[in-house]
């Protein structure tokens, strides 16, 4: 192992161990609560709280609505790590910094990786309010997590990525929204850097490339999930339609509402989707 990698696990056994002082539980699942599903933690019982600025290495949340906490309790009968609150690249973090937490989470003990965000429909037959579950993704933040020399005990230095998210777990859930009459969409994410959100011109390629929704996050913790064995599942919240013949002016008030008011059913099929893993 070369020096940077022997610092890069000395930074993350750190932090880990810091987490373990708080709490001896061992989580079984990692959970991200992006934008509209920050509540959730309010439903993890026994839970133990660590601020991000006493995690070491950890960076910290600076979006409106993203807490910065690690919560650890159990949620449906499961030890579960969960993050209310990311980070993201347009924050100016690398993406070494947006992913560690996913990192120390499966030092933890996590085997699944549950990821949520907000995201831009462009699915012409899909509207704001919509659940869409991730079945694939395409990159285009211009980075990749795992540039660098390899961490060879979290994982291969060529991962592969022909199924970034779980079939088995997609099914899941499916089946459970279908149980709670759930409306849930499937599609491809693209992920870009943002801040800004994309012209009409981007919009077009976008949708061109394959994506049905865009979003600013999701991606870079996926794959390093995926380097380390973990499975994965994503489920997004439609915030905003970015269909390039009627674009509106975005208004970001008007995203955070339409995240909070999709929240209950967004809550609902996670803990179902917990549950039953």
């Amino acid at each position: 192992m070369s020096g940077t990698a022997a610092a890069s696990m000395a930074r993350l056994r750190e932090a880990a161990d810091a987490v373990r002082s708080r709490t001896p539980l061992v989580p079984e699942l990692a959970i991200i609560l992006g934008t509209g599903l920050g509540r959730l933690a309010e439903d993890i019982e026994d839970a133990v709280s660590v601020p991000y600025e006493a995690i070491p290495h950890f960076a910290l949340s600076t979006v409106e609505t993203h807490t910065g906490r690690l919560i650890l309790g159990v949620l449906e009968g499961k030890r579960v790590a969960a993050m209310q609150g990311r980070f993201h690249r347009y924050e100016g973090y690398a993406l070494e910094q947006v992913t560690f937490p996913v990192r120390v989470m499966k030092l933890l003990g996590a085997r699944v990786l549950i990821v949520s965000s907000a995201c831009g429909g462009m699915n012409p037959l899909w509207y704001p309010g919509d659940l869409v579950l991730l079945d694939d993704h395409i990159n285009l933040l211009g980075d990749n997590p795992l540039i660098g020399p390899n961490l060879d005990e979290l994982g291969p230095r060529f991962p592969d990525l022909s199924e970034p998210y779980d079939r088995e777990l997609q099914r899941l859930a499916q089946e459970v929204a279908l149980e709670l009459k759930i409306p849930l969409r499937r599609g491809v994410y693209v992920a870009v850097t943002g801040p800004n959100l994309e012209t009409r011109a981007e919009y077009r390629m976008l949708r061109a490339l394959g994506a049905d929704v865009v979003g600013m996050s999701t991606v870079p913790e996926v794959i390093v999930a995926r380097h380390m064995g973990m499975r994965t599942v994503g489920i997004s919240i439609i915030t905003d339609a970015c269909f390039p013949d009627a674009l509106e002016p975005a208004d970001v008030e008007e995203i955070i509402r339409t995240a909070m008011s999709a929240e209950p059913k967004l809550t609902v099929l996670i803990r179902g989707v917990v549950r039953r893993i």
